[in-house]
């Protein structure tokens, strides 16, 4: 399992905004090109995303599942990442202040051919490209607009 942190300077809800903004996924998800649909209720459990994965030309239809959430907390998601695999990405918001909150994003593979490199070496890959995922997060909550 990968386990990522930041700290992003903005209050808990402003992350979450960005989180339930299924419109800005590829903004922030490292490897997600073009989202094509939202479901209705999204984060609700049960909707879904459905984006395009990888670079053009070998781009493929995907999608993610909102698996369960706790508005302006935590926000778990069944992830499609074919042609490597499924897994769970779970974000949990931790506030730590009024302006800052510290953001942990969990991800490990449940199926495919990644499941083969759930090691130190994998997880390391993963770390990296959830690092540069929170560095993009952390981007769009600091610079939103608040929404009151």
């Amino acid at each position: 399992m990968s386990i990522t942190e930041r700290i992003i300077r903005a209050p808990a809800d402003q992350v979450y905004a960005v989180l339930s903004d299924g419109w800005a996924y590829s903004d922030w998800v490292v490897g997600t090109a073009h989202v094509r649909d939202v479901d209705t209720g999204w984060p609700q459990p049960g909707t879904r995303l459905h984006h395009k994965a990888g670079p053009w030309p070998v781009s493929v239809n995907d999608r993610s599942e909102s698996v369960d959430c706790d508005p302006g907390r935590m926000l778990l998601l069944k992830v499609q990442l074919w042609p490597f695999g499924a897994g769970y990405v779970r974000m949990t918001l931790d506030p730590l202040d009024e302006e800052a909150t510290r953001v942990t994003m969990q991800e490990h593979f449940t199926g495919g051919p990644m499941i083969g490199v759930r090691n130190k070496i994998g997880d390391v890959v993963l770390h990296y490209r959830n690092a540069e995922a929170l560095r993009r997060l952390a981007d769009l909550a600091e610079h939103r607009p608040v929404q009151r």
